[in-house]
């Protein structure tokens, strides 16, 4: 079986079934290894005697290798078995995150951090390959929520649950368990998932190239926004604990109820933000003044409410925290689908992961500013308020730089016309009338 549909997507077989809760797992995994290191910072900064500004430059390490990868890792995904590119990915990131809780110098934990980041650039792009391959498009919006919603959920159960456990057993047995339990998802995956095409086919070979996609002005305000999306994310996923704790006095179990219900409104905001945009779309409202209305109400939301909760008393900011969290959760849910839609399927696997990899630096500038900016000042008020600006410069950017968001019409050689043109040829009876050529594209 190769685990396509028989039900023009209607419902989903079983096998796509099995395949979806598995990349849910996956991506849910893969947020919780990812941000682990930030829920034990209080810890690790006091066990090795770490300075802020060694902190910072640990918890953006993952992103060097991550953010550069991300282009390497489409091609790799795209020529070959996406199936066991993934596997392997999934196996170094978790080896990594079991490695971690046996370390003890600061240059072994940057070592593995930046190994963390080369198993870890290929889910992105193979999600995408994945859902593209295999899952028939009338279910593509719910393969792709069903993953956004991992992103979110992943650092919401580290922090409520990683939290308390490091409370109580310290933060190494987390790791260690939690690395070595994640290899029994290798198991099913390796039954389960059905094979991708180890080639490209005539129609990818069409596709365009990476200068014609980052030439495009739509692309530039992808990759920006996606940079200031990010920006926000990886501050809260890196620093919100030590704030948490160190600033505003929580303990380990408070601070792992604050953050993780922050992360968790983010999650369900995300959820409700993605079901209502398609819902108005369908009933009539334009992609383009939905999706770029939740950008820019989700960006100046998040800014707002972050730089008043650095300033806000202790239980007043908790509020201010989760009101963040639900534009977090808005901008999240319309991101991807902004760039399918503009990219299309010829371009989407290099438009996604050029634009990852631009999203992705913010990933290794974040941490490592807000570490040196507490370092200097020893509080994070700064912080805070440049990570409000850079959410509003997002919103900016979606709503004066992107512009419509519509198909982008590519350029194609004749060779390809002529291949495609024989090919649905081939399929059309002699007695029907010719296609509009649009409708061969």
């Amino acid at each position: 079986m190769d685990g396509r549909d028989s039900t023009n997507g209607s419902q989903l077989s079983r096998t796509l079934t099995g395949v979806l809760v598995l990349l849910w797992l996956s991506v849910f995994l893969n947020y919780i290894d990812r941000s682990n290191l930030s829920i034990a910072a209080p810890q690790l900064k006091s066990e090795l005697g770490l300075s802020a500004t060694q902190l910072g430059v640990l918890l953006s390490a993952f992103f060097w290798t991550y953010a550069c990868l991300q282009i390497p890792a489409g091609w790799l995904v795209d020529h070959f078995d996406v199936k066991w590119i993934f596997a392997s990915g999934f196996l170094i990131w978790s080896a990594a995150t079991a490695a971690t809780g046996v370390l003890h110098s600061f240059a072994a934990l940057l070592a593995v951090r930046v190994i963390l980041g080369v198993g870890e650039s290929v889910a992105y792009p193979s999600y995408s390959k994945i859902i593209a391959n295999h899952f028939p498009l009338a279910r593509r919006g719910l393969a792709n929520s069903i993953v956004a919603s991992g992103l979110c959920f992943g650092p919401s159960f580290g922090m409520l649950f990683g939290g308390t456990l490091m409370g109580r057993f310290g933060w190494r047995p987390f790791f260690v368990t939690l690395g070595l339990a994640s290899l029994l998802w290798i198991g099913p995956w390796s039954i389960w998932m059905p094979r991708a095409k180890a080639h490209a086919d005539d129609d990818d070979k069409g596709s365009p190239g990476l200068p014609e996609i980052v030439a495009r002005r739509a692309w530039v305000a992808t990759a920006l926004g996606l940079f200031c999306m990010n920006y926000v994310n990886y501050f809260l996923l890196t620093w919100l604990p030590f704030y948490l704790v160190r600033e505003r006095g929580y303990s380990m179990s408070g601070m792992a109820r604050v953050g993780g219900a922050m992360l968790l409104t983010a999650a369900l905001s995300a959820i409700a933000s993605g079901r209502l945009s398609d819902r108005w779309i369908r009933n009539g409202a334009t992609t383009t003044g939905v999706r770029t209305g939740f950008m820019v109400a989700g960006g100046l939301a998040t800014g707002a409410f972050l730089a008043a909760a650095v300033v806000a008393p202790r239980y007043v900011s908790v509020g201010l925290l989760m009101l963040a969290g639900i534009g977090f959760g808005m901008c999240s849910a319309n991101v991807w689908a902004i760039t399918q839609t503009l990219a299309g399927p010829r371009a989407a696997g290099r438009w996604a992961g050029s634009q990852n990899f631009i999203g992705n630096l913010s990933g290794a500038v974040a941490p490592a500013l807000t570490g040196v900016l507490v370092d200097r000042t020893g509080h994070f008020f700064w912080p805070f308020l440049i990570t409000g600006a850079v959410a509003w410069c997002g919103a900016a950017v979606w709503r004066f730089l992107l512009g419509p968001i519509e198909p982008v019409v590519w350029k194609i050689s004749s060779n390809v016309m002529e291949s495609i043109v024989r090919k649905h040829a081939a399929l059309t009876p002699a007695s029907a009338a010719p296609l509009p050529l649009d409708d061969y594209l």
